[in-house]
């Protein structure tokens, strides 16, 4: 029997995700470290769920374990509501009154706001989303394989 090929995205899927997970990793380490953004209570819970899947999808990119979508899906999903949340909480004024943060940085503050609608969150929001997609597609790519 004839050996089915893969797909040019089936092949780099997984690098693809490893790439956006790392760019958003180093992108939340420059505003904090290069910057100087003292992160907020909510920016801390959305790194906690981004800064794993450098490390997973690099590994998983570089030893070509497709399974590991099964495991990093749930994060993405996790980190991408709770980006939405903080995003909502930054810019429709009735989120902020549902849990305002108690200490250190307020989540409501805005460090940047590029073109009027572009903040931290996001931007986090933005690579969670991408991460599932590419991952969403895989994984619907491999069940019909």
């Amino acid at each position: 029997m004839e050996k089915t090929r893969s797909s040019w995205f089936e092949m780099y899927a997984l690098y693809i995700a490893w790439v956006i997970s790392l760019t958003a990793t180093l992108g939340s380490l420059y505003f904090s470290e290069i910057r100087e953004f003292v992160p907020c209570e909510l920016c801390w819970i959305q790194r906690i769920f981004m800064y794993p899947l450098t490390i997973l999808l690099g590994i998983a990119a570089f030893t070509n374990d497709v399974r590991m979508r099964l495991y990093v899906l749930p994060l993405t999903l996790i980190g991408g509501t709770i980006s939405l949340y903080h995003y909502l909480v930054q810019k429709v004024p009735g989120f902020a009154d549902i849990k305002p943060c108690v200490q250190g940085v307020p989540c409501n503050i805005q460090y940047i706001n590029w073109f009027g609608f572009v903040t931290i969150p996001f931007l986090a929001l933005t690579a969670f989303t991408l991460m599932s997609i590419v991952l969403i597609v895989l994984h619907i790519k491999l069940k019909k394989a």
